[in-house]
């Protein structure tokens, strides 16, 4: 499995890190069957974080007919309401509204390589906390069911996705986590799902990170009286 981790202007680190890390040593532990890379629907770029001009390279454009899979991080920066402030008259993507930053991904060239990708029955797409709204925002994920940070939720059913408040939802081609931490489960439940139990729980023990809460399908019978 092959995992290309996107980077966009304002990016969250630990979005990008945690399950960046949790692959590569997944791919270790299985004698190389997982690879991983950092990329920008740009190309080689050094791309410039959130959180204090923290920058990371991207090594390669994003290829949506690369089989494996795609993973979009979220935005750091301040929580702000939408439209606090217009994209347009951004800054310097330093200490922005987090939906400002979501929304300039839309300006991109992202939104049309994630729907290529989606397209692609030889590849998973799988967001970190505000990657869901990225998706969402480009209208991606009408229909489908995928969880955010707690405070987009919202955001997600206005944009008539099925939002779910659990830490990782699974929905086939699309696997979504909650809030930033929530990437190394996103991550483990992958490597689970794509390389078995035995390779995610070696990687959990040598992390030392015990996976939270259960991993969200639509599967079985709703829910009554709960």
């Amino acid at each position: 499995m092959h995992a290309q981790i996107v980077l966009f202007d304002g990016f969250d680190p630990l979005d990008v890190i945690a399950p960046y890390e949790v692959l590569y040593a997944g791919g270790l532990a299985c004698g190389g069957g997982v690879s991983v890379e950092l990329v920008s629907a740009e190309g080689p770029r050094e791309v410039v974080s959130g959180t204090g001009g923290l920058t990371l390279r991207a090594t390669a454009a994003l290829d949506p007919a690369r089989a494996g899979l795609v993973l979009v991080p979220g935005a750091s920066g301040r929580v702000g309401e939408p439209g606090e402030v217009p994209a347009e008259e951004a800054g310097d993507g330093q200490d922005e509204p987090i939906p400002v930053v979501l929304g300039r991904t839309l300006t991109t060239g992202l939104p049309a390589l994630l729907a290529a990708a989606m397209e692609n029955p030889a590849v998973t797409v799988a967001t970190v906390c505000g990657g869901t709204l990225v998706a969402a925002m480009a209208g991606l994920l009408k229909g489908r069911h995928a969880t955010t940070h707690h405070l987009g939720l919202d955001l997600l059913d206005a944009a008539g996705v099925h939002a779910v408040r659990a830490r990782v939802v699974d929905d086939g081609d699309l696997v979504s986590c909650a809030g930033v931490t929530s990437g190394l489960d996103l991550a483990l439940h992958l490597l689970e799902r794509e390389k078995g139990p035995r390779i995610a729980h070696a990687v959990e023990d040598l992390f030392a990170h015990e996976r939270r809460g259960t991993v969200w399908r639509h599967r079985g019978p709703a829910p009554v009286g709960v």
